[in-house]
């Protein structure tokens, strides 16, 4: 499966900004989303009140994290289920292949998961000579395509139905068709074949309920089911931040997951396991094990700003909102957890050196904040990365420029002392600005002058790409220009409109 980088990624949305295609199918399928999201929400007249609940709810539970982690796994073995503890990805996925050569396994269906996605299960369970199916349909179009999920709720959202076709015919020998029915015919026939087959069922978890030790799975395509029931053996990967207090949370969170996902009321299936069956003609796998995985989640809790990440039910809305990732998808990030989410995540599961590029990756429009259904504040969460990501920089530069100077070498010191001369600038820049926006008259005075100055830049209503020597006088200009238009300054501004006779325009009865 071929994957691009966290590395990259600056590379990999150029080169996704030039596909059209790509960029037709996220639009049309983001717009649609959109929509039925709001048209959702704005059928539950108590939608902030649920928004607000549910980040109480999380709030409580990374708080205590460690007293519901105990009250689960003690609930869910008492009914029957296997608890297992990994600290990692490599662990969790050692846990997994030793328990399917342990059950003979051969052959392994999968629902849809992105905690699967992130530690590379499927890799790890073919190394070990395993064939493992995915049975979602869109994991399976990408599974076939070879390639990772492009969205967290919408695996394949980035394919057009004529590339699916392609494929089909491609790798099932299928004859050609863009027919969705006939597309879909196809691979219900050849999952199902699967699913009889399969020795394993593999799935993750949506939510987990300390009250009961019972987990959540929900889907719309019904191989949730038939993954959790037709093998003996279901093992079930879940992230340790899953957990909910209560049997009542899951109400909330019912209503604001499918909602913010899919725009539906309700999706259409809720697989709610508590434990193995109990009798022969029961429902249920024989042996139930839930593997709770880490992977960085305990160093996110340890800050009050990244701690709010863990609050993310997966939902995808933060996606379809974001004007970034509307533009380039998923596969440019480089992670299974892409989009606004992605870029506060992934750094902190995989480390900022491997992913310093990501918190940059958007606007801080906010649209991500507003969608959030458990009112994660993203543009915070982003902001705080940076942060520790120029932090780091400095340090660094600050160690390079000690290290050079014991060594005697001229060469690093001059670049040592660039490094000091850039701050000072920064500091002085960030102080000029401050005078200029805090004093009126002395704003006004620069609006003027900057007016003067912008006439040999702005070109047909914008200021483009600024080179030349005024982009080494002003290095920001340059910078900023060089990727994106700037609007001019406006001709006059409010002030001098009001003084210029608007007040006597305005209706001194009207309430604007």
């Amino acid at each position: 499966m071929s994957h691009l980088t966290t590395e990259t990624f600056d590379s990999n949305a150029r080169a996704a900004l030039v596909d059209t295609q790509l960029r037709g199918a996220l639009r049309n399928a983001t717009s649609l989303f959109g929509k039925r999201r709001l048209a959702a929400a704005r059928g539950l007249e108590n939608w902030e009140d649920l928004r607000t609940q549910a980040r109480a709810i999380k709030d409580d539970v990374l708080l205590h994290l460690d007293r519901y982690l105990e009250e689960f796994v003690s609930n869910a073995e008492q009914r029957g289920a296997k608890v297992h503890w990994a600290r990692d990805a490599s662990e969790a996925n050692q846990i997994v292949c030793d328990l399917a050569r342990q059950q003979g396994v051969r052959n392994v269906v999968k629902s849809k998961s992105m905690v699967t996605e992130e530690i590379h299960l499927n890799d790890a369970l073919q190394a070990s000579g395993m064939e493992v199916i995915e049975t979602d349909l869109g994991e399976y179009i990408i599974q076939l395509a070879g390639e990772a999920p492009s969205h967290i709720i919408v695996p394949a959202i980035h394919k057009t139905k004529g590339q699916i076709a392609e494929l089909f015919t491609a790798k099932l020998g299928i004859e050609p068709t863009d027919d969705v029915d006939k597309l879909t015919s196809v691979a219900r026939n050849v999952l199902r074949q699967r699913f009889a087959n399969a020795d394993l069922g593999i799935s993750g978890v949506n939510f987990a309920v300390a009250e009961t030790g019972t987990i959540l799975i929900l889907e719309n395509e019904g191989n949730v089911r038939l993954t959790t029931s037709l093998p003996k053996v279901h093992i079930a990967l879940m992230g340790i931040e899953k957990i909910l207090p209560r049997f009542v949370d899951l109400d909330v969170f019912l209503k604001l997951l499918p909602r913010s996902g899919t725009g539906q009321q309700l999706t259409t299936y809720q697989s709610l396991i508590t434990g193995t069956k109990r009798r022969p003609e029961d429902e249920g796998p024989e042996q139930l094990h839930i593997v709770l995985l880490d992977n960085g989640r305990s160093r996110m809790l340890a800050h009050p700003t990244t701690r709010q990440a863990l609050a993310c039910i997966r939902c995808g809305a933060c996606l379809n909102a974001c004007p970034v990732y509307q533009q380039i998808g998923g596969h440019a990030y480089g992670s299974v957890y892409p989009g606004p989410i992605g870029a506060v995540i992934t750094p902190q599961l995989i480390g900022l050196g491997k992913a310093s590029q990501l918190p940059y990756a958007s606007s801080l429009c906010g649209a991500c904040r507003e969608v959030c259904p458990v009112k994660i504040d993203i543009p915070e969460l982003l902001l705080h990365l940076r942060a520790e990501i120029t932090d780091r920089k400095q340090e660094q530069e600050q160690a390079g420029g000690r290290r050079q100077e014991q060594a005697g070498g001229r060469r690093q010191e001059q670049e040592a002392g660039g490094s000091f001369k850039k701050r000072t600038g920064e500091r002085f820049a960030f102080r000029l600005f401050a005078a200029v926006m805090t004093r009126p008259r002395t704003y006004e005075f620069s609006v003027k002058v900057g007016r003067l100055l912008q006439r040999s830049i702005v070109r047909r209503g914008k200021i483009g790409r600024v080179g030349g020597m005024l982009a080494q006088l002003a290095p920001p200009l340059g910078a900023w220009t060089n990727a994106r238009d700037m609007r001019p300054i406006a001709e006059s501004t409010f002030r001098e409109q009001w003084r210029a006779g608007l007040r006597d325009d305005t209706d001194p009865g009207s309430d604007t």
